[in-house]
């Protein structure tokens, strides 16, 4: 996913339930047994509707979460499981798309010929970094090996220009770190500290696997670890990257070779193949710093470091004490005690890889495409629920209004699956040899990537496979994406009333329009380039706004004394109350949102508050929680439940909430922005 996704369920690394359970009756949409009346709608309405199931539910050893959201990948991977078992049983003729996905998928899973290879697949690689003998070699190996998919020093992407959105230029980030963020790296607290020490772990394990022995691997894990936390040190924070016009540099590439000497950035685009004579150096510290590091850490360090990233980035990809080691570090983050099947890592290796090759096999076997104008329709009624809000909102100019509006209509709706397909006729898969598939894959990947620089975007791609249970807003392309894999319960079913479907979908949608206006995105214009169309007055009462978003979700905590970082989350936040008021508007525009029919006990107005906190039904482990909370955009789920809900006045009139309720806030509180 590129840097310009905002997505409505965050694609974590982490997965859910091996075995969830079962969608309820196609009529019984509503989960009644699963209600806790004895809480309060008013002070948690997450636990209301999801209490006896939440204290309940069984997260798998081999999970790290359990329930909807991103966990609805698991049931989606297990279908996918399904083909790849099928096709790579199957005689394929070479070159068709059964024949690579099938036999992608089986030499992963040949685990004996894998494991008798050990690290002999790297070893190649190990000896390249030991020819390094001085900061130009170091920066060419670092270069070469962006080809095949490892980053180190340098990270290198295409993607369109912030400020001319039709054509496609070359970025480049900051990189370098092995923990989730900077912030691992000078926190003092005992779970950070837990941390860090197991990553050191981590890195002596892999030099000890290599042949090293204990004492000079500890000696080398403290050399690289030392690297890293001066690297972090120029890094910026999360929160920072969500500056749209401080992380957008483009600098021509003669002056940057003249600033950064040391890293040569001429050198390293001859040996990338990309002619530009400009970069988008989105975090320009980070190089600086780089730049000075190159001389005054010794080279020998250097191949030290080199070494480590490179056996981080192959270590799950190589023998099984490799496997292992990767996970003993991976289960500290994630809470999970189990790895999972090798069925289960290879499927998502090949929805990695060859994901729209396999996307197109399960869209033949899977996908209903009535769905496609069933969501279309829901998606038209939410963009005119949306213009009408944007018609009576009270704090914004009709100058503005009518560029918002034009913005709207200027979307692009893409639904189920690409209209085009991405072809992978240069990539040659054999059975027998995994790792080597997988070099081909990356280098794939890289020259269908390098092909697009100075070339007019193709605004027909998709970021995500059609699998995946997820959607996304990409503002460079002003445009709103739903994949097959989120039409289905809780979010969509045919069966379903009005009430479930715009409380579900319908709030997925609305979620996803609204990031076209939320913090980040209301900085672009409708063609998607990063430019003002807002009167400086209209601007500050909507910065005004989202502070009120922050300090609400600044105030929520998750876990003992961690809290939601309210700055990192406030574009989701943004769409998540945005998205639940536009789609209960178009609710109401339907003849089933104004009708007052009972069903299940509850009326067409409830059943849609209830479907809203039926789609976040998620349980997860702490250790997961604590790392989510620290690097995701995305609150935790019950509070993208609770705290819309807080500004929501259907919440408040159809849940009979009161002053005095846990949730209540005074309508002077409440957030109202779309």
């Amino acid at each position: 996913m590129n840097k310009f996704l905002y997505g409505f369920l965050g694609l974590v690394i982490f997965s859910g339930c091996n075995n969830p359970a079962p969608a309820p009756s196609k009529k019984v949409f509503v989960d009644v047994s699963g209600i806790d009346s004895s809480i309060k709608p008013g002070d948690n309405f997450f636990r209301y509707v999801n209490g006896r199931w939440y204290d309940t539910a069984k997260i798998a050893d081999d999970q790290s979460g359990v329930g909807s959201y991103s966990f609805l990948n698991i049931p989606q991977k297990q279908l996918l499981q399904n083909i790849l078992d099928s096709v790579s049983k199957s005689q394929n003729a070479v070159g068709t798309l059964d024949q690579k996905v099938g036999d992608f998928y089986a030499s992963g899973m040949d685990t004996t010929t894998i494991n008798s290879r050990g690290f002999e697949p790297i070893q190649p690689m190990l000896a390249n970094i030991d020819a390094i003998s001085d900061v130009p070699s170091l920066i060419k190996f670092a270069a070469n090996e962006l080809k095949t998919g490892d980053g180190s020093l340098l990270s290198f992407g295409i993607a369109p220009d912030d400020k001319n959105s039709g054509i496609n230029i070359a970025h480049v980030y900051q990189t370098g770190i092995g923990l989730p963020d900077r912030d691992y790296y000078f926190k003092t607290d005992s779970s950070t500290r837990k941390i860090q020490d197991a990553y050191k772990n981590y890195i002596s394990t892999l030099f000890q696997l290599t042949g090293i022995d204990a004492a000079t691997a500890k000696k080398n894990a403290e050399i690289v670890y030392g690297i890293e936390k001066q690297i972090a040190g120029s890094h910026k924070t999360n929160i920072e990257l969500r500056d749209i016009k401080a992380n957008y540099n483009k600098t021509a590439v003669a002056s940057i070779d003249q600033k950064q000497p040391n890293i040569g950035w001429s050198a390293v685009l001859n040996s990338l193949n990309a002619k530009t004579d400009s970069i988008d150096m989105a975090q320009t510290a980070y190089y600086d710093k780089l730049n000075e590091l190159l001389k005054s850490i010794p080279i020998n360090d250097w191949k030290i470091y080199e070494k480590a990233i490179t056996m981080e980035s192959h270590a799950g990809e190589l023998s099984k004490p490799f496997v292992d080691a990767s996970f003993e570090f991976v289960k500290l983050l994630t809470g999970q005690t189990v790895q999972k099947s090798r069925r289960q890592i290879m499927t998502e290796y090949v929805d990695g890889y060859l994901g729209q090759a396999l996307g197109q096999l399960y869209v033949k076997r899977y996908f209903n495409e009535d769905a496609k104008k069933r969501v279309l329709d829901l998606v038209n009624n939410l963009q005119k629920s949306f213009e009408n809000r944007i018609n009576h909102l009270d704090w914004m100019s009709d100058s503005t209004k009518q560029k918002a509006k034009e913005k709207l209509y200027a979307i692009t709706k893409k639904i189920g699956y690409p209209e085009k397909w991405r072809d992978y006729d240069k990539v040659q898969i054999d059975r027998t040899k995994y790792f080597e598939n997988l070099v081909a894959l990356k280098k794939n990947q890289y020259e269908y990537q390098l092909a697009k620089l100075n070339k007019p975007v193709d605004r027909t791609e998709w970021d995500v496979t059609p699998s995946t249970v997820t959607a996304y807003y990409n503002p460079a392309y002003n445009e709103i994406v739903f994949p097959a894999g989120i039409l289905q319960f809780p979010y969509f079913d045919f069966d379903a009333d009005d009430a479930i479907n715009y409380g579900g979908i319908g709030m997925v949608i609305g979620h996803e329009m609204t990031h076209a206006f939320d913090d980040q995105g209301a900085q672009y214009d409708k063609d998607g380039n990063v430019k003002n169309w807002w009167t400086k007055e209209d601007y500050e009462k909507f910065k005004a706004k989202t502070k009120m978003v922050i300090d609400l979700y600044s105030s929520f905590t998750v876990l003992d004394t961690v809290h939601i970082k309210g700055a990192l989350t406030v574009g989701e936040n943004t769409a998540d109350n945005g998205g639940i008021a536009i789609a209960y508007d178009a609710f109401k525009m339907t003849q089933e949102g104004q009708d007052s029919t009972n069903i299940d006990g509850f009326t067409p107005d409830q059943r849609f508050i209830l479907s809203i906190a039926r789609i976040w039904r998620v349980k997860t482990r702490d250790a997961f929680l604590r790392t989510y909370v620290n690097t995701n955009p995305h609150s935790p789920a019950m509070w993208r439940v609770n705290g819309p809900l807080m500004s929501f006045p259907p919440f408040y009139k159809y849940f009979n909430v009161q002053p005095g309720d846990k949730n209540y806030k005074p309508e002077d509180q409440r957030i109202k922005i779309w």
